[in-house]
């Protein structure tokens, strides 16, 4: 009877052996399982988006106005609509000069290609421009004007090479303010003309500088 207690006693302590090594297999496999029970540095949590500020284009102040010459009461220079005169007058649009006017922009210099005025200004309604397939566009919306010929140099625009502006290349440091077409080109005669520096280059020693500004030994 002893012997068989003691074979009774061993039995169940194997039993209970059996069932500790399957419990603490059971918490080794979960802890291999989670990654945020492993040890090591705790993963960083994900941080705010940065702010990503505007790009601002300026844009005409709005519909222009003529100068007639005359000034008010305090001296302020005295203008009037575009409307004003073309509105009861016969659109030309052979016009490509304003030395042929009689009444306004005589003074008007104008080298724009072959374009008539009316190749842009819209002759049904003169506060605003005209498209190239003839809906008007609002003169707050030149650089769309411009680029539909001025197509290499639009892109050279959209992607930053062509134009001015001022603030930030990056934008989650500040916003960014770009030119417009007419901030920096005149509409009637837009091409830069030739500049030539204010101070020629310095001679060196045993140099001398021919009339073109090249140096020679």
């Amino acid at each position: 009877m002893a012997g068989e207690a003691r074979i009774g006693k061993i039995a169940f302590g194997g039993v209970i052996a059996l069932i500790g090594v399957v419990f603490v297999g059971v918490l080794v496999w979960t802890w291999l399982a989670r990654n945020d029970l492993k040890p090591g540095p705790k993963a960083e949590e994900p941080s705010t988006p940065a702010v990503i500020h505007p790009v601002t284009i300026r844009t005409p102040a709005g519909i222009p106005r003529v100068a007639t010459g005359e000034v008010d009461s305090q001296g302020q220079p005295v203008t009037i609509a575009c409307a004003t005169c073309h509105d009861t007058r016969q659109p030309n649009y052979e016009t490509r000069s304003g030395t042929t006017l009689k009444d306004f922009h005589q003074g008007l210099h104008f080298a724009h290609g072959n374009q008539s005025c009316l190749s842009c200004h819209n002759a049904t309604d003169y506060d605003t421009l005209k498209q190239a397939d003839g809906r008007p566009l609002e003169f707050s919306q030149t650089l769309m004007l411009c680029a539909q010929c001025h197509g290499p140099q639009f892109r050279d625009y959209q992607n930053g090479s062509h134009g001015g502006m001022q603030g930030h290349w990056d934008l989650t440091r500040g916003g960014r303010t770009r030119n417009t077409c007419t901030d920096c080109h005149d509409p009637h005669h837009p091409a830069y003309p030739e500049v030539m520096p204010v101070f020629p280059p310095k001679m060196v020693r045993g140099e001398t500088i021919t009339p073109h500004g090249e140096n020679h030994p």
